[in-house]
């Protein structure tokens, strides 16, 4: 069966419309990775046929909010320097960095977490499933959906884009591709926030970063 979800993910991942990515993922039985092939193929998939290229050229770009509060670095690649010096690469650099500060991710995309984080993740999500009386037979569903909420709230690219939560980062990057017509990623990201970890007064970042937006 294809499901909404699917057809969202394989337009992120290839930026093909949405009657082609339904079109493929019922022809390959709801089997993402195949449907991708297949809108390759038929030079359906923009955006995945330049995901293969190498990215190496790019930019570091960075951004402190709330006079010295909160400070990011990102490094954006592309594939050349001409495109790494435009102005609209750079506004997506920049895009990017209010992004992480906004809504402190903690990892680029759902690969990079660690295994044990989330085996420890899973064991907590458990016990409150058990402890809502939820009947054994389906703390395994509730689970697995838990746990795609939890790669959506630590996962960069997964992350609802603060300026437009009709998309995801990686949608944005997805978009970018297929207008800039470069292969574009993220490789890695810092974020400083003052005193982190010690005990102080808390604020709405996502509405600090925005008002200065405007």
């Amino acid at each position: 069966m294809v499901t909404a979800e699917m057809v969202k993910e394989l337009r992120e991942r290839t930026g093909a419309g949405i009657v082609d990515c339904k079109k493929a993922l019922v022809e390959k039985d709801g089997d993402v990775e195949k449907a991708i092939e297949y809108l390759r193929e038929k030079g359906l998939a923009a955006a995945a046929k330049k995901s293969g290229r190498i990215a190496a050229e790019g930019v570091c770009e960075s951004y402190i909010h709330g006079g010295g509060r909160i400070g990011v670095l990102v490094e954006l690649n592309c594939e050349t320097d001409f495109v790494a010096k435009t102005d609209a690469f750079k506004a997506l650099a920049k895009d990017i960095c209010m992004q992480i500060a906004a809504s402190k991710p903690e990892y680029v995309r759902r690969e990079e977490v660690p295994q044990d984080v989330l085996e420890k993740e899973k064991e907590i999500f458990t016990q409150q499933a058990l402890n809502e009386g939820k009947p054994a037979a389906v703390v395994e569903k509730m689970i697995h959906g838990r746990i795609e909420k939890f790669y959506k709230e630590i996962c960069l690219l997964e992350q609802l884009f603060i300026k437009d939560t009709d998309k995801t980062v990686n949608q944005l990057i997805v978009d970018k591709i297929s207008t800039i017509g470069e292969n574009i990623n993220v490789r890695r990201f810092v974020r400083f926030e003052l005193g982190e970890g010690m005990e102080k007064r808390q604020n709405n970042f996502v509405e600090e970063v925005m008002a200065q937006t405007k």
